[in-house]
């Protein structure tokens, strides 16, 4: 477990489709200051101010996550990025977008993961807070719902359950370190079918979707010539999806994530429980103590942090000013 925070080294940049305007989108993560977590700016105007990836800022949840600057410009279909940079331990970033999508790359964080690897990570001398669940918090929706457990660690396990032959019910469930979130889950695509598709683009949806980024089901099977990359990686693309979702709580999050048939209005919904029940988390970070690197829990409670932790969570750099964990 990570006691201290980290950037990327250098900066790096990407292009490619969006995925609902089929235009070309350009980003670029730059490296990002201690206590600043990860933020948004929209390069195309140049009057707005970084924007923190956070909760509050969510204005849209249907087909996916759409936040709002403080300038009211749009960002797009933020999950995948998002679940990449929180999967591989990177706490502060500046996300730069010339529009107001995330490309698709291939539909899923793959591309992202790749190059985050390639880069590497840069230590930051300060405390790396994370949300630590301690009583269970959850969200029903008829047969839909997402739940954190109490769990010493970061686990995922998500149900789909679709009337297609090559689905049926799938289950994926691990405990995810950076190393398994990049083999397990980061390469698993965002997915279709094929009669949905046709009826999104008709209502100006899905515009830059194809099978170079999606993999499109019709009533035979998998469309894409080269098909699937993992039996189940439906189930896996929806844990993609919960961990980018659940990422703009603003902290890194100690609990077991269940979800069973959710979206990303269920995911938001969930973090406006955990939000609204602060008696069931803590705010944590650990300490190093000597060369045997053993490490001791440092608690903040909702009390010590203040009232400003409500309605919303608030970044750390604002909820935690003045608190130290000694790293």
């Amino acid at each position: 477990m990570d006691s201290l925070q980290h950037t990327i080294k250098r900066p790096v940049s990407f292009a490619g489709i969006g995925l609902h305007s089929g235009k070309v989108a350009t980003l670029s993560i730059l490296p990002g200051e201690k206590n600043s977590g990860i933020r948004f700016l929209r390069s195309d105007m140049p009057q707005a101010a970084p924007t923190p990836a956070f909760m509050d800022r969510i204005i849209d949840t249907r087909l996916a996550t759409t936040i709002a600057t403080e300038d009211e410009a749009m960002i797009s279909t933020t999950e995948h990025l998002l679940a990449a940079l929180f999967g591989m331990g990177i706490d502060n970033a500046v996300v730069e977008l010339d529009g107001p999508e995330v490309p698709i790359m291939d539909g899923s964080a793959g591309p992202f993961v790749h190059v985050l690897k390639r880069v590497g990570r840069q230590r930051q001398k300060a405390c790396k807070w994370m949300l630590k669940v301690n009583k269970e918090i959850s969200y029903v929706e008829g047969d839909s719902y997402v739940k954190i457990l109490p769990y010493d660690g970061f686990k995922v396990t998500c149900e789909i359950e679709f009337n297609h032959h090559l689905i049926r019910k799938q289950i994926f469930s691990s405990e995810l370190t950076p190393q398994k979130f990049a083999q397990e889950v980061a390469g698993a695509r965002t997915f279709g079918f094929l009669d949905q598709v046709e009826k999104l683009r008709q209502s100006g949806l899905a515009l830059g979707g194809s099978l170079e980024n999606a993999v499109v089901i019709d009533d035979d099977g998998i469309v894409n010539a080269e098909g699937l990359r993992f039996a189940d990686e439906f189930a896996r693309h929806k844990a993609l999806d919960v961990i980018g979702d659940l990422a703009l709580l603003g902290f890194p999050l100690l609990g077991h994530v269940v979800t069973r048939k959710s979206g990303h209005s269920h995911h938001f919904s969930l973090m406006k429980q955990l939000a609204a029940q602060p008696e069931r988390w803590d705010l944590i970070a650990y300490k190093k103590e000597g060369d045997n690197r053993v490490l001791e829990k440092v608690v903040v409670s909702t009390k010590e942090a203040g009232d400003k932790l409500l309605s919303y969570l608030l970044p750390p750099s604002i909820a935690l000013a003045g608190q130290t964990c000694f790293a």
